[in-house]
């Protein structure tokens, strides 16, 4: 019997890769494929990773406290303990993701990472000893001083005056930086930053420049944040006796990882494979023949570390086929073929607006997945799932 394993990820703004597991699930049995199912939902540090370390952890316990949101409203947030409380897993987007703030209101000149940080402390006041922290949907460009201001650290003005203004507009205002109010237990705790960009804190592949512009910064503004970062990371890396000013992967979530690699001497790894080795992936793929992913929207952003791409390639590694089911395509499929995607089939199956789709996700899911156990049943060849090499 054909054994499928089914690893999406989140679908944007619809379904979460839970969700999404179950509507393709839900469409190949419908389908009288005769095939066994296993179901790995995927994140890579971005949408959705707190819910799957959460499913995929026995005795996971979710906590939700009230922080500040990226603007400083309050707002209710969940990180997740595992591991008898060992283990802490914070999704930053929960406090400091773009989607908290409305459009027209989005400004990482103000925007502050300061919830993260009040998630992080409560976890560190309940006993966590190891950090996982998720670093995608950021609404911040603050290079970490918000999360670090609400861990104990004191940035001070050219005056020598406490600055208790927060975004990425006063970064260019730090003088230096005081860790004296930083608590202690600190000393004793790793914190494992889960990202799924390369790209480093400033300049021209920076937070500021290749992301700024998506979380309301205008290409004046950009240049500010680009400025401030590198201004507050020379003054982080002499604090912290670090340099921390071009790591690779610096840039995630507006810098806030090279701010907690500077601070707390924290490390940067590839999210989906930091991911796909916590679930134990390899052990689940070893045992199936064909894998199906999927996500809202495949484009060049996927191709660059993103869930889909890491399972995908996984699969290429042991001869396997890999077939996404996807909300919507921006890439050439010679491109897509190349990295591992054999097959690429959109769910919408008709033109719609993408609020019906949104709203429509799991239905147009499943249905996608009912006509592939339909082409899976009527191609013999396909039986076993085996990569076919032209």
């Amino acid at each position: 019997m054909l054994k499928i394993l089914i690893s999406p990820g989140a679908f944007k703004h619809s379904l979460t890769a839970q969700q999404a597991s179950q509507a393709i699930k839900e469409g190949l049995t419908r389908s009288g494929l005769l095939a066994e199912t296993v179901s790995i939902p995927i994140a890579d540090g971005g949408n959705g990773t707190l819910d799957v370390f959460l499913a995929t952890s026995p005795n996971s316990m979710r906590v939700t406290i009230t922080v500040r949101n990226p603007l400083g409203q309050p707002v209710k947030a969940s990180y997740g303990l595992l591991q008898d409380g060992k283990v802490a897993v914070i999704e930053m987007a929960q406090a400091s993701g773009i989607e908290l703030i409305p459009h027209a209101e989005r400004n990482p000149l103000k925007a502050s990472s300061y919830g993260t940080g009040q998630l992080m402390l409560d976890a560190l006041n309940r006993g966590a000893k190891h950090f996982i922290i998720g670093l995608g949907g950021s609404a911040t460009v603050d290079a970490g001083l918000g999360c670090l201001q609400a861990l104990g650290w004191v940035a001070l003005d050219h005056d020598g005056r406490k600055l208790v203004q927060q975004g990425g507009g006063v970064l260019n205002r730090v003088a230096s930086l005081d860790r004296a109010g930083v608590d202690a237990r600190w000393a004793a705790c790793t914190i494992t930053l889960v990202v799924d960009v390369d790209n480093p804190p400033y300049g021209e592949n920076g937070a500021a420049r290749v992301f700024g512009g998506q979380k309301g910064a205008t290409p004046a503004q950009i240049e500010v944040l680009d400025e401030g970062i590198q201004s507050f990371l020379r003054i982080l890396s002499h604090s912290a006796q670090r340099d921390v000013t071009a790591l690779a992967g610096g840039g995630s979530a507006g810098a806030l990882s090279a701010g907690l690699v500077g601070a707390f001497n924290a490390q940067i790894v590839r999210g989906i494979d930091y991911i796909l080795d916590f679930l134990n992936f390899e052990a689940y793929l070893s045992e199936c023949q064909l894998l199906i992913t999927g996500e809202g929207h495949l484009d060049s952003q996927t191709l660059e570390g993103k869930g889909p791409l890491g399972v995908a390639q996984r699969a290429r590694a042991r001869g396997l086929m890999t077939v996404a089911l996807v909300g919507g395509i921006s890439v050439d499929d010679a491109v897509l073929r190349e990295m591992g995607f054999d097959v690429v089939m959109p769910i919408v199956s008709q033109p719609m607006e993408l609020n019906d789709a949104i709203l429509n996700a799991h239905v147009l899911l499943e249905r996608a997945a009912l006509r592939l156990g339909y082409l899976l049943r009527s191609i013999p060849s396909l039986g076993h799932g085996k990569r076919q090499e032209h």
